[in-house]
């Protein structure tokens, strides 16, 4: 019974049966491809119109009216603002009156050198005489016509207390007041034509040598909207010095609705384009800061989603373009990302 029992000991167990195989996930799958993909930087750009004013007296004065709002339409000459010319029109009166006196003083000299003329070709008066009576009106003259031109002068001051805009435009910011005392230094208001607008665009020194003109720009709102695609049409010779920056500028042909005088924008300076692969927007996921994709790679017939890390660049549409991590004809999984892990069976069903 000993050696019966020790014979069937020596005898091994037979082995479990093995359980069945992960069942492979049906999943869509596209093929990687190449597309032109814009290899740009981004910066701030300020909207300048190229006929914008900024508005200051050429006299002193308290302010006596301000005949318009900001945000009005004005058409050149129109009346936006009045001096108190009360003490010019007096200086005016005054030089007109001293004009009038030697007006009078010279149209008497005229007869009186006419005079003297007569009597000395009669050979009345000495030659002395007539010589004299000459230099009186040459005298009398000067000193009318310098009182004219003086009057003429002030008389033109006085235009200056009438404040009009010098082109058709829009009032800006109106920060003084009817009585306010304004001088020559004193700002009155901004007149802005918001046609004939410019992008200002200051381009880092490390690019000087790939800023040209006729490269393309994106002008983009603080969302990332595209307003306006244009392209660089000046670029400045000298570097700004306090920036360390080129100054380039691309015209502006969007409405004042979309882009006024002083905004601030961004501007997406496009150098170059270049083919790089692209994957949809849904394929991809992120874990942290990286981003990863998840490709149908075969292998012994059968095939597995493997986790792939990407580095992406720009948004294409609805895809990203991918700077590392992809190759053209790669089978990136499209569908069901979020039930995925790294090596799991999968069955391809397009691509």
């Amino acid at each position: 019974m000993l050696l019966m029992a020790l014979a069937s000991g020596c005898h091994s167990k037979p082995a479990a049966p093995a359980g069945p195989a992960m069942q492979a996930m049906p999943v869509q799958t596209i093929a990687v491809k190449l597309a032109s993909v814009a290899q740009s930087n981004d910066y701030v750009a300020t909207i300048k119109s190229r006929r914008s004013a900024t508005i200051q007296p050429r006299v002193s004065g308290n302010l006596t009216e301000i005949a318009v709002h900001s945000g009005d339409h004005v058409q050149a000459g129109q009346v936006l603002m009045k001096i108190d010319p009360s003490q010019q029109e007096a200086m005016v009166a005054s030089q007109l009156a001293t004009e009038q006196q030697k007006k009078a003083l010279y149209d008497y000299n005229q007869i009186e050198v006419e005079r003297q003329q007569k009597l000395f070709e009669a050979g009345i008066t000495s030659r002395e005489a007539f010589q004299q009576e000459q230099q009186a009106f040459q005298n009398a003259k000067a000193d009318y016509e310098s009182a004219l031109e003086s009057r003429k002068a002030q008389q033109q001051l006085l235009d200056y207390y009438t404040i009009r805009a010098p082109f058709d435009g829009i009032v800006g910011d109106i920060p003084v007041h009817v009585g306010d005392y304004v001088t020559t230094s004193t700002i009155l208001t901004t007149v802005d034509e918001n046609q004939d607008l410019e992008a200002y665009i200051y381009i880092p020194t490390e690019r000087a040598s790939e800023v040209r003109p006729g490269l393309a720009v994106d002008l983009l709102d603080n969302s990332g909207k595209l307003l306006e695609s244009t392209w660089i049409d000046f670029v400045s010779p000298q570097v700004d010095s306090t920036l360390q920056a080129i100054l380039a500028k691309a015209p502006v042909h969007s409405s004042p609705e979309v882009l006024r005088n002083a905004q601030m924008v961004t501007a997406r300076v496009i150098w170059n384009t270049r083919p790089m692969p692209v994957v949809p927007v849904l394929a991809v996921t992120r874990v942290g800061s990286q981003s990863f994709v998840f490709v149908a790679q075969s292998q012994s017939g059968h095939f597995f989603a493997r986790e792939m890390p990407v580095t992406l660049g720009e948004t294409v549409g609805n895809t990203y373009a991918v700077s590392s991590g992809l190759s053209a004809g790669d089978r990136v999984i499209v569908s069901g990302t979020q039930f995925l892990v790294n090596n799991m069976p999968v069955m391809p069903l397009g691509g």
